[in-house]
């Protein structure tokens, strides 16, 4: 019985967000070491399922770097990273397509499928455009070739609405087109931040395996519960942000400052951590919200 009451209590916990998020837009960027794991996959999976049936529109951008890498391992090609991106080649393209669309997004896929959910797979190739990135020399200039690496320019948001509308979860590659139709590798996390704005998304997480923007470097340290968009760039100059965190929190403070509600920053190694952030009084990682947000 005690279990069955704690169990009611965490509903009614729950219902007052579950009422003001109803119809609600979420941006879920699913990528690094926690998407390695298939329990810790399968369980933020079964939250997203969750947030659907409540009534929430979810849509997941993924990564896929562990599993690309591999396999362009096994077929005898060393991965090069330039500045954090992945330099790709026309054969690291044409694997980089594979990898994405054939295993990492059918498997989510799949899952979803497993556990009732409504997937919609949409390859980034259809709904995103993108222009060829060059990378950026050590004074700053955009002249480092990176291949076939692009950043979006466009975003087919009526056809993403169409999903949505029908109730689907969209699940979304993070690959681009140009208007050529070359194919570009893109960085999830910059397309969930754009996807965010150009929405106009309630909120845009990022599920990785950091716990969020900690207050210090010590192994103990806990998540800055809460970043109004103004302090982004003074944590940056005190080092608070660094490395690189730096380029994602700059574009999710851009996601704010251009429609998105709020951004989160969570760990999806913790067992239900999209849930406990989104449904519960206390959230688990970091939030950051437009500059006249009260407590």
């Amino acid at each position: 019985m005690e279990e069955s009451i704690r169990k009611a209590a965490a509903l009614i916990e729950a219902l007052p967000y579950i009422q003001k998020f109803r119809e609600s837009t979420v941006v879920i960027k699913f990528g690094g070491s926690a998407m390695e794991d298939p329990e810790c996959t399968r369980s933020v999976l079964r939250d997203i399922v969750f947030m659907e049936c409540a009534g929430m529109r979810p849509l997941i951008i993924h990564g896929g770097g562990k599993a690309i890498t591999n396999r362009l391992a096994s077929e005898g090609v060393q991965s090069q990273f330039v500045d954090g991106l992945r330099y790709t080649d026309e054969t690291t393209i044409e694997l980089v397509d594979e990898v994405l669309h054939d295993q990492v997004n059918a498997n989510l896929i799949s899952i979803m499928h497993e556990l009732n959910g409504k997937p919609y797979p949409l390859s980034g190739k259809d709904v995103l455009r993108a222009k060829k990135l060059l990378g950026k020399d050590s004074t700053g200039a955009r002249q480092k070739d990176l291949g076939y690496v692009g950043e979006v320019i466009n975003i087919d948001t009526q056809q993403i609405h169409w999903v949505l509308e029908r109730t689907e979860v969209p699940v979304i590659t993070p690959v681009a087109r140009d208007m050529d139709g070359t194919v570009y590798n893109v960085n999830a996390d910059m397309v969930a931040c754009r996807m965010a704005a150009e929405l106009k998304a309630d909120k845009l997480v990022f599920l990785s395996d950091v716990p969020g923007i900690l207050e210090s470097t010590a192994e103990d340290a806990s998540p800055i519960p809460t970043i109004k968009t103004t302090e982004v760039e003074p944590m940056i100059r005190r080092e608070v942000i660094a490395g690189g965190m730096v380029p994602k929190i700059r574009s999710a403070a851009d996601a704010v400052r251009e429609g998105t509600g709020k951004v989160h920053l969570i760990d999806g190694r913790t067992p239900h951590s999209l849930l406990l952030e989104i449904f519960t009084d206390k959230g688990i990682g970091t939030e950051i919200v437009p500059p006249e947000t009260t407590p």
